[in-house]
Order: structure tokens, then sequence, then C-alpha cells
């Protein structure tokens, strides 16, 4: 098949996807078991991110900005390449039922082909959010597959302007990668997320990538191994968890070995959750017991009150100097 016919079946593809023809399209169900979840509220953000809380917000938001301050800590979901709401609804309510609100962020698969259009800018409203609505204290990190990307996305732009943003990075006081997938296996990453029942085309779009990768570096490849080093030399130094498979083949167990040597040498506590024969994304869905209860035994390690207190009196502090 030739890639311009390759790319304009794509582009159809992403086309009725971008103008929410979700329903007639195929989706993967990955990363979760079929289970009741308590009743959610729900504030849109963006496009790309919402609020999930236990409680109905009154708050509106103009901006990025919340009008109301909220009291609970918060995640940032970065959820995987084509996550149903009622699908990331599953992982928001374990942190739900800790305290939490859940800032989801999902991207679809034109905003990752086209990151300076499309995930660059979602990062930027990311960022944007956390620094709009400081009140949200301590902050935790959730990361499923391309989210570790995303992330890095972030953190690229937290890196050209520390001074601004170092307040952010301190309010993290831990970060949970599951099935993380780097930049050499996003080829076989995507596809199957965009065709999951159409192997044909999900080798075709396995093939077009590999040809993007290697004609569109200025505006593609080069932003993708920018936010792979950058992930790799993370910002974000608080303790970490990593979930992954013996048999996934997209969040490799050899590629977030890397990046757990890395973080280790730089003084980062990293837990290491391996599971014997859970899909990408699917270890919620293959060990749901032991998944919840490896996020508790996690969040044992880190007081979240004590940490909070040590934030706000920092911020006091601050607060302090500014007036003398």
């Amino acid at each position: 098949m030739a890639v311009s016919i390759i790319s304009r079946t794509i582009k159809e593809g992403f086309r009725k996807l971008n103008h929410g023809n979700i329903k007639k399209s195929p989706k993967i169900l990955l990363g979760f078991m079929i289970m009741p979840v308590r009743n959610i509220s729900c504030l849109e953000v963006s496009k790309n991110m919402s609020l999930l809380s236990n409680e109905k917000k009154n708050a509106t938001v103009a901006d990025l900005k919340l009008d109301q301050p909220q009291e609970n800590p918060l995640v940032v979901l970065l959820a995987w390449m084509m996550a149903n709401k009622k699908h990331t609804y599953k992982y928001a309510d374990i942190w739900i039922q800790k305290g939490f609100d859940v800032l989801t962020v999902n991207v679809n698969p034109w905003q990752f082909l086209w990151p300076t259009k499309g995930t660059q800018v979602v990062a930027a409203d990311i960022l944007k959010f956390l620094e709009q609505n400081t009140f949200y204290s301590p902050l935790m990190l959730h990361g499923f597959s391309v989210g570790g990307y995303l992330w890095g996305e972030v953190m690229v732009q937290m890196a050209h302007n520390m001074d601004r943003y170092q307040h952010i990075l301190d309010k993290f006081v831990g970060q949970i990668w599951d099935s993380a997938a780097d930049v050499t296996e996003i080829h076989k990453g995507v596809p199957p997320a965009v065709f999951p029942r159409n192997k044909m085309m999900a080798n075709a779009l396995g093939k077009y990538i590999i040809y993007h990768l290697k004609t569109f570096d200025k505006v593609a490849t080069r932003h993708y191994i920018r936010s792979s080093q950058m992930f790799h030399t993370t910002l974000v130094h608080a303790p970490a968890l990593f979930l992954l498979s013996k048999t996934d083949t997209i969040g490799t167990e050899s590629s977030n070995q890397r990046v757990k040597e890395n973080w280790e040498s730089m003084g980062i506590q990293v837990e290491w959750k391996i599971f014997e024969k859970s899909p990408h994304v699917g270890h919620f869905r293959k060990y749901p017991k032991e998944y919840v209860a490896q996020l508790h035994k996690f969040l044992d390690t880190i007081d979240l009150q004590k940490e909070k207190q040590k934030q706000e009196g920092e911020t006091n502090k601050d607060r302090i100097k500014v007036k003398m």
C-alpha cells in the first residue's frame, strides 16, 4: 500500500476522531476491569482536561483558573492514547476514595503526531492550570503509556523557566508510572490504540509512523527525543512507583529499567512492580486487588498531611520575606 494512500486513510480516521465520531470508531478498552464506580463529579477544564471529584464542584473555570479554591490534594492523571472518560474514572476513583481531586489529561493521535500544534499545547495548558490554581497541594503524578512522553513535554517547558515553575515542582510528593512507553516504541503503541480491531490498518499506521519519524524531524521527531531525554533526567525528584509487565512489548521492562537506573543515580527513591502476564496498561484489569494494594502501599510511604503542612510552612515563610 502506498504511503500516500495510508496517509489519507489515517488522516480521515483522525478527522473523524477530532470531530467527535468516537462512537462510530472501534475503541481499545485497555487498562481496567469492568466494575461500578461511585458518582464522580466532572468539571470540564478544557478540551483535553477534566477535573474529577467526589462532590459536585460549584466552581467554574475561566482561562484554566477555578473561581473557588479547593482543599483536596491533586493527582495529575496522564491517560493512555484513546482513553475513554468512563475508563479513566476507574483509576480516578482509587484516588478520590483517598481524598484527592483528579485532573485527567488526554491527547488524541493527531495531537501526538504533530506535537508543536498538539501535545505541546496540551502540556502548556497543564502548566497553566497548576500555575493558576496554586491552592492545590500536595501534587501527585499518575501517568500511563504515552503520558510519560506528555509529561516530558511539560518538563521541557518548565526547564526554560525554572524560577517560574520551581514552586510547582516542589509540590510533587510522588509519581506513579504505569506501562511508560519510550519514543523508540511509539510505532508499536499508537497503532493498536487507533485500530484495535483492524490488524491491517494497525500495521499500515505503524509503517506510516516510521515514515513520519524519518520525514518530519523539525515538527515531530526531535521533540519526541527531547521529551524522552527530559523524562530520563526528570525534574521531579519525588519517590516513584513503576508498574509494568513482563509481557508488555510497548512499555517494556528494559526501557523502564533504564529510566529506573537513571533516577536512582539521581537519588530518587524508586519502587518497582512487575506483573507476570498483563497487557499494556492492563495491569489493573488483570490484577485489580494487587494493583490497588500496590498504590495504597506506595501512598503509605508518603505522609501527605506532613507534606501539606511543610509546603504551607514554606509558603508562609516566603510571604514573610516579601513583607520584610
